[in-house]
């Protein structure tokens, strides 16, 4: 997807030209951040992408298993001791000018923490995969190091706005991760340590060049928060990580507890086939909109925060639910075209995860922001404990009997009582404004888009995966921009002219 698509994708949100003068800034904005995180977002998701269509054939199931399951205990070890130093800092370091002081602080924070999760990982590698623990220890170990590194760094490029030095890094750390890992897996053994290994030395040079850059622009200064401010927000943010580990990894443990390291591969292999094209535009809104939305929140009152926050939801439905009805429309050439033949036959996964992914995101982006605004970060927790409790309560029902349909099951009905659960709790803080028309136009468009696609795709018959992928995503791509042309001409024309002109007057 290039630049010019997404400009495309975000031209039919309202119809006529009043409501295009009122909501452009707010639009224009979010877009304007989307197109720059997205070219960042699009090139690493590529590289895993293709990482994923090298390792599953260059590595055994188990292997991959094994590798998928290092990134499971390093994420969910990461989220709970170290990531909640990032919306820590933005939300209380603010942006703009980044002074040492801040930083200094934070930095003693993530060391201690870093060091935390380093002890953690330890035992977690021990429960999750005895069996070979202290290969898993070291390679979830290396993931986190690097990771707390990268991620400090590209969190005080957030905050000095330097939102195309982030997304060049970032974009140098996908490079990175594709070409390290498939170096080290054909130059020494091929195994889930060597390749995950490989991926950490790659984050790690990454993180190392966005340090040296991002710190070059701090400034003298006491920090703006004290270490009890930290605090305050960062350990409810730990206990709500702690708490959504059934949402976030329930499933896979069940998956390697019943049925082994092969089955934990097939579920993920096609998890990051339907996730990560959605995850891509969403991630790429939010780079942007989550400073924006919280500075907003401080300087300009609730009604400010609260209409970008609509429009942030407008912006991701339009974007991500034609790529989902893609997705589920093209599922079949997607796995043969990607996938070894040992993986394929679990097309049934691809609508259930892109529906937990997009509830996901609506929880995490859009309503989570309003809790942060409100720097009430514990009432996450509430959120993630019953998404939690429905993962796991799923889990142990459906994956005994259903295996890979039964953890896509379980992820989907824990992501969406997490999200209902936030919209209840976020809506008694400040109200997010549903808009539903957008929504309804979204609906029909995606339909009609994935049929499109499908029918394309089914014309060609037994023709290479390749060619039926290549006609029908273009097929899809087709009749969605010219959906869009048809009901909305004027609005299409006047949106990408105000954007091209605002891009020709800010450099990206």
């Amino acid at each position: 997807m290039n630049l010019f698509t997404l400009c495309r994708y975000r031209a039919g949100f309202r119809t006529g030209q009043r409501l295009i003068e009122s909501k452009l800034p707010g639009y224009a904005l979010l877009l304007r951040s989307t197109l720059i995180y997205g070219l960042a977002s699009l090139l690493t998701r590529i590289s895993a992408l293709l990482l994923l269509v090298v390792m599953t054939r260059l590595i055994d199931q188990t292997e991959y298993g094994l590798l998928t399951l290092v990134v499971t205990v390093g994420e969910m070890t990461d989220v709970a001791v170290t990531n909640w130093l990032r919306i820590a800092l933005l939300r209380l370091g603010g942006k703009g000018d980044v002074s040492r002081g801040s930083l200094i602080l934070a930095g003693q924070v993530l060391l201690g923490s870093t060091i935390l999760a380093l002890l953690v990982s330890v035992i977690a590698s021990a429960v999750v995969v005895p069996e070979r623990w202290d290969e898993f220890a070291i390679a979830v170990s290396s993931y986190l190091v690097a990771g707390a590194i990268g991620r400090f760094a590209l969190t005080v490029l957030q905050m000095q706005q330097r939102h195309s030095v982030y997304s060049a890094l970032e974009s140098l750390r996908g490079l990175l991760q594709f070409v390290l890992p498939i170096a080290a897996a054909v130059m020494f053994q091929p195994s889930f340590l060597t390749v995950s290994l490989g991926s950490s030395l790659g984050a790690l040079i990454a993180g190392i060049a966005a340090c040296i850059i991002a710190f070059r622009r701090v400034v003298t200064g006491p920090p703006r928060f004290t270490r009890k401010e930290f605090f305050a927000l960062g350990v409810p943010l730990v206990v709500m990580a702690l708490a959504g580990f059934g949402l976030n990894s329930a499933e896979r443990i069940f998956l390697k507890i019943y049925y082994g390291a092969g089955a934990v591969a097939n579920f993920a292999a096609i998890y990051v086939l339907a996730r990560q094209p959605i995850d891509m535009i969403a991630n790429a809104i939010n780079m942007g909109a989550f400073p924006e939305v919280v500075s907003r929140f401080d300087e300009e009152g609730r009604e400010a925060s609260v209409q970008l926050l609509s429009q942030l939801m407008s912006l991701m439905i339009r974007l991500c639910l034609p790529v989902a009805a893609m997705l589920v429309a093209l599922n079949s050439d997607i796995t043969r075209l990607l996938l070894p033949k040992d993986y394929h036959g679990v097309s049934l996964l691809f609508p259930i995860i892109a529906f937990s992914v997009l509830c996901s995101n609506l929880t995490t982006f859009v309503y989570g922001g309003v809790i942060h605004a409100h720097k009430r970060p514990w009432l996450l927790i509430i959120v993630t404990s019953l998404g939690s409790i429905g993962t796991i309560a799923l889990s142990l029902l459906l994956i005994p009997t259903m295996a890979e349909t039964g953890a896509a099951f379980a992820l989907a009905g824990g992501s969406l009582i997490a999200l209902a659960a936030c919209i209840i709790i976020s809506g008694r803080l400040m109200p997010v404004p549903v808009p539903w028309r957008d929504i309804a136009f979204s609906i029909v468009i995606s339909l009609v888009t994935g049929l499109a696609a499908r029918l394309a795709s089914h014309m060609l018959g037994d023709t290479p995966p390749i060619v039926s992928l290549a006609v029908g995503g273009t097929v899809g791509s087709v009749v969605f921009l010219g959906q869009i042309w048809l009901l909305h001409p004027t609005a299409v024309a006047q949106l990408l002219g105000k954007l091209r002109s605002a891009n020709g007057s800010s450099s990206l």
